[in-house]
């Protein structure tokens, strides 16, 4: 963390460029639907080169230069840091560091934590309850700070909407964030009907633009960089210059007059160079490796398609242009589409964020699912399965194919999912 105006000695600068991904609107070629026989990926989309696979979990992308590894770790160095009140932590936060949530499998990682949002609907409108600390709750504060005594936010009596928001994994987002938004538009035209997602259309806030979300449980992040400043202030309380903005301790703007490090003239709290760090290790984080297949999983990847997993859960996408040859021009396989689907009654009724409505949700990448311990927004499934027979609205055909099948076809497919 680095407050404005103030003397920067806790480590060297690290220059803006080295973030050096670059986004087109075009693609490199067309997007093809679904068709393969099963879902493995094992060769490029024509034009790309497939990204080479790494063989632990939060290790860098292979093919990156020297500086971008050493921004790499740096990024992670920042990102595992620990956070003081004296250097802008709270008053109310999630937690210390990043890495204090994001720790299955490697740094990085999906979590445990599972976050609180509430609101409720006026008149069929969302309304997050802002002036009472909605829609995100803060569970920790700071403790006594001049006459205040910073506490823990809770749900307001008034809010009749509340929902879990579980710790998404960081893997590869640097190449989800390299494929160009007429990508996602053409597999969702691609679809069939009955599955057809959307992209959430949500505000870049360096740019002033509305453009394509492809972060967080409602697509409602369009970028690693504003990913990484959202978090800052929402999950740690630290202001920068593209979040200035303090959060009110429940709503109660009051409160700041004790805040240990306030914004006044303009100061924020980190002048910009955290969120570059925490960019630069989201960005070069690899994919997480892959198992070998064997004769379940290849199975599995075969009834993967058969019931209609692949038709949300796309195998593969690949980057468009960039002057970072590691993310060039790759295909990887994440097994999301990254579009919004109506998922019925598993929808977290949150409104509010970009176009998505409360049933909508992003479908979740499902490489490295072999690591984690809780699925779905809210963390209520403990294994894939559940998670799997949970599925309602537009998953609701694929969970009942799935559930139809032999408990053996059914752990071919477990399998399959515990290898990608």
């Amino acid at each position: 963390m680095r407050r404005t105006g103030l003397p920067m000695t806790s480590r060297p600068a690290i220059p803006w460029a080295i973030l050096t991904i670059s986004l087109l609107v075009t693609y490199p070629h067309q997007v093809e639907a679904q068709a393969a026989s099963d879902a493995r990926v094992t060769t490029a989309k024509p034009g790309t080169t497939l990204v080479a696979a790494v063989t632990a979990f939060g290790a860098p992308l292979n093919g990156l230069s020297a500086a971008n590894q050493a921004a790499f770790f740096d990024g992670k160095a920042e990102f595992s840091a620990a956070e003081e009140p004296d250097e802008g932590l709270g008053p109310v936060f999630n937690g210390p560091s990043c890495a204090f949530c994001h720790v299955q499998g490697a740094t990085g990682g999906a979590g445990t934590l599972v976050e609180t949002r509430f609101g409720k609907l006026t008149n069929g409108v969302f309304d997050p309850l802002g002036s009472l600390g909605g829609s995100l709750i803060q569970t920790t504060g700071i403790g006594v700070s001049g006459r205040c005594n910073y506490v823990g936010e809770t749900v307001p009596a008034s809010a009749t909407i509340r929902a879990g928001r579980l710790t998404t994994p960081l893997f590869g987002l640097g190449l989800i964030n390299g494929v160009p938004s007429a990508a996602l538009e053409a597999i969702a035209l691609a679809q069939p009907s009955n599955v057809r997602g959307r992209t959430n259309r949500v505000l870049e806030v360096a740019t002033g633009q509305t453009i394509v979300g492809k972060f967080g449980w409602k697509a409602q992040v369009p970028t690693v960089f504003q990913f990484a400043g959202d978090a800052y202030l929402n999950e740690m309380g630290i202001t920068t210059p593209q979040f200035p903005t303090e959060n009110c301790p429940q709503g109660d703007c009051s409160l700041l007059a004790c805040d240990p490090l306030p914004e006044i003239n303009g100061a924020v709290e980190d002048d910009g160079s955290g969120v570059v760090a925490f960019s630069n290790f989201m960005t070069f984080l690899a994919p997480p490796p892959t198992v070998p297949f064997n004769a379940n999983s290849t199975l599995g990847a075969a009834l993967f398609v058969t019931v209609g997993c692949a038709n949300c859960h796309t195998p593969a996408l690949a980057t468009g242009t960039s002057s970072n040859p590691a993310l060039n021009l790759k295909t990887f396989a994440p097994y999301s589409d990254f579009l919004l689907h109506d998922m019925g009654t598993l929808g977290d009724q949150i409104g509010g964020q970009g176009r998505a409505t409360g049933n909508e949700m992003r479908t979740a990448p499902l490489w490295g699912a072999r690591v984690r311990t809780r699925f779905l927004h809210d963390g209520r499934a403990a294994n894939v399965t559940d998670a799997t027979l949970a599925h309602t609205g537009q998953g609701k055909l694929s969970r009942d194919l799935f559930n139809a099948l032999p408990s053996a076809q059914k752990a071919q497919i477990v399998a399959f999912i515990n290898s990608i």
